[in-house]
């Protein structure tokens, strides 16, 4: 029986540039040329859902990274240069973060070190669950967009922080781009000084280093350098604790920040043109009218003796209508009721939470020993703190002005309607006729607030009137507010102007009477973020180059497919804290695989720091001629800490050599016995110079190889905590999916066997009834709870078909 066991064969409609599985799950995540994002399950490589290209997010992925507890999917687009971070469960973005430039690689990795401190910090609770109201669910009515935090019984926040325990998704790109997001939400570190575009990324587990590999080489070059940097992490790990208090909190703005964004943009969405009618019509009605008589004077006239102008009359009976005035009432009265109410339960509680955290923030700030190390700055959030009060500030405001309009908008169309009634000599409820000297009042003040002739507002808006006061709260625009609050004779902000120690105190939170909603939401975010963006800077200063290795030459590719199939490979070792690097060079030795390690703590080395590895004839046992190497290695992956995964062919490749697919134990490369000399070469030059010079093993796989018939196998993408590959074939287009330790599972299942046999009687109707089971699965085909050889027989007879 071969060593793997292929559980999933499949032809692809679109060409795959990535692919990753999940680190927890049976899910491999794929992205291909067109720029779909595909999830699939190992059973028959299901697909489990697909997200398609769009114009928000972008069409050219050039990057996947799962994070460590594979409930986060993330990927990079080159187009829109944004980064989104999708849900396993279905095809939304949970959040998105724009960069400078394209990310060519991420890695999204998690810390394993512990201390007493942070033990205590991940078993308690977080404060903020006690003394916060839970953030109320969106309407899902609204936008596509809301939908993140529109589900009633889940937590997003949570969903998105994920654990306690600190991840970071390290992006790379051109131009000397890295940078590091904590729980792949918030910039912790903006890295500078690695030359060339980054084809590789891994950040140690313990925090203390930072393996890049790069490419650098001009454009109009035909050939690239690819070297390897090893970067000084230690800021981030010696303050481990701080870094994670700090960027949890840092993660809770950022998503409270998206809550309220989320939360006026379904505000927005509730507000609706026609509320806008009323201005439209009243501005024509002044462009049409032949009378020098005022709009508010017509008006009044209609209010005081219940007689209107013929033009008037027309207005309202032809143009607006008695129908027309209803509906008018009801959108404006549904409108406002949904916007005052996202007002009061979203916005107001998402800007109260936030100023709970920065509150936090500016706590920890003030540990100086602590916190100031890392770039926190107790000015910049104290100014965060007052730019969040200014904006409930203004929301209360709007809440003022949604009051005040409905009231005023329904005490106007009453009487409107009643006068509408009478012209067209309808007959008026008994009700709706009585109407106050005290209401009349009311309607009077309104028409000449709201109703006067504004020459230079047509200049700006196009139209004579703003009856409608409160969509220009909602406005994206950095011009003032068109009709402000009326503030003559408020005597708190006459007493406020008139003091010059309370004018300038940092207790009170600074008002803007003439910008709009949106326009003080922009300047809070601005503000918040030039003061969460300092510690980046920071902690990225902090970041030294340690090593610089350059490892060969290679050939520019004319193909512009993303690189991500291509060696080199970098892993991390958690349990011995080691970096390696899987290469291979364009040379005359191109059949080696080259391995290169290096301990995450810079000051420490270890032995056989480099090595290359061949592998023997292992299908013709008959030659013996081992002195060259009988195959060159396509493809290779860490299947996990203690393995390694390659796709392997024959050096002398005919019609009829079908390609391998095989794993080897590191042990048979770092032996105890034996153990090759050290590489006594220089660093300072390239190794594809000084290939003569690295100590060699040559490897004879027994067991754990398998050959792919009828597949031209080129890349291979692991995961040894599900004991699962995906092979892909030159063409980008074939897979074929297996489960990679099938004799071990066997083996196991034998030994239990017998351990049951030995040990009592009473155990034999069992195994009958096991096999009677195993039997009727084997008469059911496709049964998912079929004998481990019936489902290795169904496939193969399957495939053969």
């Amino acid at each position: 029986m071969p060593a793997f066991r292929q559980v999933g064969e499949k032809q692809l409609p679109q060409e795959i540039i990535f692919m990753a599985w999940s680190p927890k799950r049976d899910l491999i995540a794929l992205a291909n040329k067109v720029g779909e994002v595909l999830l699939h399950r190992l059973a028959n490589f299901q697909r489990v859902w697909s997200l398609p290209p769009n114009e928000n997010t972008g069409k050219e992925v050039t990057s996947l990274a799962w994070r460590p507890d594979g409930k986060i999917l993330a990927f990079g687009l080159a187009d829109t240069k944004k980064v989104i971070l999708c849900d396993v469960e279905k095809p939304e973005s949970l959040h998105s973060f724009s960069v400078d430039t394209p990310v060519t690689y991420m890695h999204w990795m998690e810390v394993t070190e512990e201390s007493s401190v942070l033990t205590s910090f991940y078993n308690a609770e977080d404060e903020s669950n006690l003394l916060l109201p839970k953030l109320p669910a969106l309407p899902k009515n609204y936008s596509t967009t809301a939908k993140i935090f529109s589900e009633e019984k889940s937590d997003e926040i949570m969903k998105l922080l994920g654990d306690v325990r600190l991840n970071a998704l390290v992006l790379g790109g051109n131009s000397e781009f890295i940078e590091i997001y904590a729980y792949g939400m918030y910039k912790i570190a903006t890295v500078t000084g690695v030359s060339g575009s980054c084809l590789g990324l891994c950040l140690s587990s313990d925090l203390k280093s930072l393996s890049v590999i790069t490419e650098t080489g001009d454009s109009t070059s035909v050939m690239s350098e690819i070297s390897y940097f090893q970067l000084d992490t230690s800021l981030l790990s010696t303050y481990l604790p701080e870094v994670t208090r700090m960027a949890r909190k840092f993660t809770h703005i950022s998503t409270l920040l998206q809550y309220i964004r989320l939360s006026l943009t379904c505000m927005c969405e509730a507000w609706e043109e026609i509320l806008m009618q009323m201005d439209s019509r009243l501005t024509k009605f002044v462009q049409e009218k032949n009378t020098a008589t005022s709009v508010q004077d017509e008006f009044m006239q209609l209010l005081l003796w219940g007689k209107a102008s013929l033009e008037l009359q027309s207005l309202l009976m032809n143009q607006l209508t008695v129908k027309g005035l209803k509906k008018l009432g009801q959108s404006i009265e549904s409108s406002y009721s949904s916007i005052q109410k996202l007002v009061i339960s979203h916005l107001q509680s998402g800007s109260e939470a936030l100023l709970y955290h920065l509150s936090e923030l500016k706590g920890m700030a003030s540990w100086k020993q602590k916190y100031e190390p890392l770039g926190l700055d107790a000015t910049g959030i104290e100014d965060a703190i007052t730019s969040v009060g200014s904006f409930i500030l203004k929301a209360n405001e709007l809440l003022q002005v949604i009051d005040s309009s409905m009231k005023n908008f329904k005490a106007f169309f009453r009487w409107l309607y009643v006068a509408m009634l009478r012209m067209s000599e309808d007959h008026v409820l008994p009700e709706l006729n009585k109407m106050t000297q005290k209401d009349i009042s009311f309607v009077a003040d309104f028409l000449t607030e709201h109703f006067n002739e504004a020459p230079e507002l047509y200049n700006r808006k196009g139209k004579y009137f703003n009856v409608e006061r409160v969509g220009q709260y909602l406005k994206d625009e950095d011009d003032d507010l068109v009709s402000p609050p009326n503030i003559e004779g408020n005597q708190w902000y006459d007493f406020l102007q008139n003091s010059t120690h309370l004018k300038e105190s940092p207790l009170l939170f600074p008002y803007y009477p003439e910008k709009s909603l949106h326009f003080v939401k922009r300047q809070m975010e601005g503000i918040i973020d030039r003061c969460l963006q300092k510690p980046a800077n920071v902690i990225g200063k902090s970041v030294n180059q340690a090593v610089c290795i350059p490892l060969y030459k290679a050939t520019r590719s004319e193909d512009s497919t993303p690189r991500l199939f291509q060696l080199p490979f970098l892993w991390n070792d958690k349990s011995s804290n080691l970096h390696y690097v899987l290469f291979t060079m364009s040379d005359s030795s191109s059949s080696r695989i080259y391995i290169l390690r290096r301990h995450t703590d810079i000051s420490r080395s270890v032995s056989n720091g480099l090595l290359a590895v061949e592998f023997g004839n292992f299908l013709n046992t008959t030659n013996e001629n081992f002195e060259n190497s009988s195959y060159s290695c396509l493809d290779a992956h860490f299947y996990d800490d203690e393995t390694i995964t390659v796709v392997l062919k024959e050096n002398e490749e005919q019609e009829g050599k079908e390609r391998i697919l095989a794993q080897f134990p590191l042990s048979l490369v770092y032996t105890k016995e034996d153990s090759p000399e050290e590489f006594n070469g220089t660093t300072t030059k390239r190794l594809d110079e000084q290939s003569d010079l690295i100590p060699t093993n040559t490897v004879f796989l027994e067991s754990q190889w398998r050959i792919l018939e009828n597949m031209k196998a080129q890349y291979v993408a692991v995961n040894g905590f599900r004991k699962v590959s995906c092979v892909l074939s030159s063409n980008l287009r074939h897979v074929r999916v297996f489960e990679m330790d099938v004799e071990d599972d066997g083996e196991a299942e034998e030994e239990d066997d017998d351990e049951e046999e030995e040990s009592s009687s009473h155990h034999v109707p069992g195994e009958q009834e096991e096999l009677i089971q195993s039997a009727d699965n084997q008469e059911s085909v496709g049964n998912e709870s079929a004998d481990l050889v019936d489902a290795v027989e169904d496939q193969e007879s399957n495939l053969d078909s």
